[in-house]
């Protein structure tokens, strides 16, 4: 069965982990995504961290179901090529800093002139303008500026920490692909193409803001951090390993103070409401704590599971690919990758009934595809082999 998005062409110009994710999301959902790369390295992604024959775990997770072309968009012919490969498209996405995209000749209006109906995708760190508009930006960064971590902070030092996955980068990524197919809709409604600008910061603030910015919500009404406070890690040490449980209503309090026989616990004045529970969270959770140094992991997932408290084991990251309901879910899935060999994944996280999601194409090599789109765009294989040896389209 054909993907939902069967039939749009996406061609991608964009780098490192916002855009190529935003984009693997329409692959994965059936866009024809061709990924433009300039010759040489092509994606920094491609080289970073753990490899394997020369292809890095993140890049193939990150780029799956593309086609990959080299371009040297530097050359008029290279140019050339893209406006002609824009011509056939419905969606155009990049990621470069403010400016650099029209100076490249690649911004909104060139690519308009050549698809009017265009679908134009700018993402970037900070937005388009304002003092922070052209700096250099990567997750940390953005992490520090949009407060998440400061929401992350310490809660007995308030020391500031970072969260350890690039969220500001695949929050973004996932806004963006949720901004794209909702701009095609109205497209498909319309006739008309638009330009949608979205910024790392912007969608961050945005993600963070329902509980954490709560204290700064209502104006008037004192602007409070609390949240560092009164948000607990939620984190207990069993005696053989960590699991989480949380109580937030008075019927799921009743049910954990059963399943860690402190049922005197509901006498206390200090627990008998959700908002005294959040008062005294710290005495609350110490005294939990406590608690549960004294049996197993999997006794007391007995037992809270027994009075339906809301829990679960604290899983390595070995673990999970073995826990019962991560292979319920189906989730990971393993295959073979033409050039890495052997290599498991994430399937895409959304399932549709009539047009799934998959995973047709591995990640490409850098350029596997040029030829490919180029023969599809009329050049021919004179032209091609011209082109190659002037360094335009570099070497597959």
């Amino acid at each position: 069965m054909a993907g939902a998005l069967e039939g749009i062409r996406v061609v991608d110009t964009t780098t490192m982990i916002s855009g190529p994710i935003c984009t693997r999301i329409l692959a994965d959902q059936g866009a024809d995504v061709i990924k433009v790369e300039a010759p040489g390295a092509g994606d920094l992604v491609r080289v970073m961290g753990a490899r394997r024959d020369g292809l890095s775990a993140t890049f193939v997770t990150s780029n799956r179901n593309k086609r990959s072309v080299v371009l040297d968009l530097k050359k008029p012919e290279g140019l050339a090529l893209l406006e002609k490969l824009v011509a056939t498209a419905d969606v155009f996405v990049q990621n470069f800093r403010p400016g650099a995209a029209q100076r490249m000749g690649i911004g909104e209006e060139a690519m308009r002139r050549v698809r009017p109906d265009l679908v134009y995708a700018s993402i970037s760190g900070f937005g388009e303008t304002g003092p922070y508009a052209h700096k250099r930006v990567y997750d940390p960064v953005v992490q520090a500026l949009s407060g998440l971590a400061a929401i992350q902070a310490d809660r007995d030092t308030g020391r500031p920490r970072m969260v350890r996955l690039i969220v500001p980068d695949k929050l973004t990524a996932v806004t963006a692909a949720q901004a794209i197919t909702a701009a095609l809709f109205h497209r498909e409604r319309t006739g008309e193409g638009q330009h949608l600008r979205l910024a790392m910061l912007d969608a961050m603030v945005a993600f963070a803001w329902p509980e954490g910015m709560a204290g700064h919500t209502f104006i008037g009404e004192g602007q409070l951090d609390r949240r560092a406070r009164y948000a607990q890690d939620l984190i207990f040490e069993t005696a053989d390993g960590y699991l989480t449980a949380g109580a937030v209503s008075d019927a799921e309090w009743t049910g954990l103070c059963r399943a860690i026989d402190r049922e005197d616990w509901l006498d206390d004045e200090r627990f008998q409401t959700a908002a005294g529970r959040i008062m005294h969270a710290g005495e609350r959770l110490t005294m939990t704590a406590e608690v549960f140094l004294e049996r197993t992991t999997e006794e007391w997932m007995e037992r809270l599971e027994a009075e339906d408290v809301p829990s679960a084991p604290v899983l390595s990251r070995g673990d999970l690919l073995e826990h019962p309901q991560i292979r319920a879910n189906e989730l990971i899935v393993e295959g073979e990758h033409p050039v890495a060999g052997a290599m498991r994944q994430a399937r895409p996280a959304e399932r549709f009934d009539r047009t799934p999601s998959t995973l047709a194409r591995p990640a490409p090599l850098l350029g596997e595809h040029t030829d490919e789109v180029l023969a599809e765009l009329g050049v021919d294989d004179a032209s091609r082999e011209r082109l190659r040896n002037e360094g335009v389209l570099g070497n597959p």
